[in-house]
Formats: C-alpha cells, structure tokens, sequence
C-alpha cells in the first residue's frame, strides 16, 4: 500500500513537513509506503470554473503549466492520502487552496475518483488558526466521500521555526496516534474488500434555494 502526502507550506522542511513525516513514519512502520510532494513552494493557479473537465471527463483539468494533472494520478493510484498546510491569516495557503479546488473537481466530476480512499489532514502553527485550517482541508476529504480516521485531539501541531514543532510534545503524540490509525484503517480497509460489498455510488443531487 501507499499513502501520498501533499505539503502545502512554501518551506520544504518547516513544521508542516516535520507533522507530515511524524505520521509517516507509523505508515512506513506497518510496510505503508509514503511519498511526500511539495505543493507550497510552487505556482498553481486556482480554479477558473470554465467547466471544462465536466465536459470533458478526461481526468485532468485543462489549465496548463503546473503538476496537477500528474498529482490527480497520484492521488488515483494511492491508497491513502495526507494533506499538510501551515496556517496564513487562519485559513490555508493560496497555493495549495488552489491545487485543492482543481484536483477535488476534476476527481468529483469523474465518477468519484477519490471515494474510499483514506484520507487525513495536518496542520502546522505557530500561535492560532489552527483549527479554521483544518476544518477547510476536512471538506475536501467529507465532500469526496473519503475515509478519515481520527486522532486523540484536532490535527494540529505548533512551532514557528523549522523543526520547533517537534519540541509540542502533544502535538507530536496527534501526529503518531494518526498515522498508527491511518495505518489501522487502510489495513482494514485493504482486508475488507474481499468480503465487505462497498455501498453503490449515488448520482450527485444538486439544489439551490432560489425560487
């Protein structure tokens, strides 16, 4: 099995990546591969809703150049997925808000992509926001339909300076009881194909209260 992790932080080794690699580390104790992409630090442009992979059911989004097309094949072929981001004014970081909102539309408008999958969102901090933050990755893993094992308190952790996060002792206990969780729940999930039916798919209902 193999669980991608996405960090949204522009600093390829601040808090963010030290909390992706604390519940990494638990996946690769149980033999669960992981493989972290660094989002933060790059140019991805939002979502335009021009519609097109409605349309087009392709599987990629037709805004060029940028690596979300190849992380929605990622994200396809994984088992699980982690998605990390610090905390900018107590919400996510444009960047990786943009990845987001691509790569969730293209995969919710062909057929599910992401649906049963495992999934969990980190958050890094230095002060507040924390929670705000986690909240808005959650909506993408709830609105897909993915799996999300829980830890002992909300999934953030604390620090300022590049690896100072590793010094919140509960925040690094979050992190571990996550990835000894994840790993539990991919296992299950993993195992429970052959003898579990999955629940059918239903078509989206769409409503607005506009009358």
């Amino acid at each position: 099995m193999k669980v991608l992790a996405f960090n949204g932080s522009p600093n390829k080794e601040g808090n963010t990546y030290h909390a992706i690699r604390i519940v990494a580390n638990e996946l690769e104790r149980e033999a669960i591969e992981t493989e972290i992409i660094h989002v933060g630090n790059q140019s991805i442009r939002g979502c335009t809703a021009c519609n097109q992979c409605v349309k087009n059911r392709n599987e990629k989004c037709v805004l060029p150049g940028d690596e979300v097309n190849e992380w929605i094949q990622k994200m396809k072929a994984a088992d699980g997925i982690i998605f990390g981001s610090p905390v900018h004014y107590a919400a996510l970081g444009a960047t990786m808000k943009s990845f987001l909102d691509r790569a969730f539309y293209v995969t919710s408008v062909n057929g599910g992509m992401l649906r049963h999958k495992v999934a969990v969102s980190v958050v890094a901090v230095r002060r507040s926001g924390g929670v705000p933050t986690f909240d808005q990755l959650n909506n993408y893993i709830t609105y897909s339909e993915m799996l999300m094992p829980t830890s002992n308190y909300w999934n953030v952790i604390h620090g300022t300076r590049p690896g100072e996060a590793l010094q919140d002792e509960e925040g690094v206990q979050i992190m571990r009881v996550l990835g000894k969780n994840m790993a539990w729940l991919m296992k299950l999930v993993e195992n429970g194909k052959a003898t579990v039916k999955e629940p059918e798919r239903e078509d989206k209902i769409f409503m607005n209260f506009i009358h």
